[in-house]
């Protein structure tokens, strides 16, 4: 059924061509076209923006991000269907771009979407641990230590 869609939604996007042409004139419609590509890119930019924002905010606060991920995949959907030129993807685009479809969208996908949300390697050390390692400065040095177990590098 959606590969059946995706092959008509030219000739969908044609008729719609047709249609608005008709009424406003062609070049009228041709700027519609370039203003949605337009306003589609600038929309994916501050929306973007404020999606990896908020994925951060909740990595920070070990909080699951799948919903703000989903919601990035939308507007990223979202902008390329703008971008593209045809008004039917440009009202499926638009629409994403509202909070309110994004969620209804994130209601039909949850279930059916399992993220692992957990970080490896970055994880908060405590210093009272035990694993912190504290080196002055004589404990470092560039010279290789001949007594060192640890393998020495040539020079370069």
């Amino acid at each position: 059924m959606i590969a059946l869609l995706i092959l008509l939604m030219p000739l969908f996007e044609i008729a719609g061509f047709v249609v608005v042409g008709s009424q406003i004139g062609v070049l009228p419609t041709l700027g519609l076209v370039i203003l949605s590509s337009v306003v589609g890119v600038l929309l994916l930019r501050v929306q973007g923006f404020g999606v990896m924002t908020r994925i951060r905010a909740a990595l920070a606060a070990e909080q699951d991000p799948s919903r703000e991920v989903i919601h990035g995949v939308m507007i990223l959907l979202a902008g390329l269907l703008l971008v593209i030129p045809g008004f039917i993807t440009d009202i499926i685009g638009l629409a994403l771009f509202l909070p309110p479809v994004r969620d209804l969208g994130w209601k039909l996908l949850r279930r059916n979407v399992k993220m692992d949300t957990r970080v490896y390697g970055f994880r908060r050390q405590n210093a009272r641990d035990g694993k912190t390692i504290d080196l002055d400065e004589t404990d470092y040095s560039r010279k290789p230590n001949p007594d060192s177990p640890w393998r020495s590098l040539p020079d370069e």
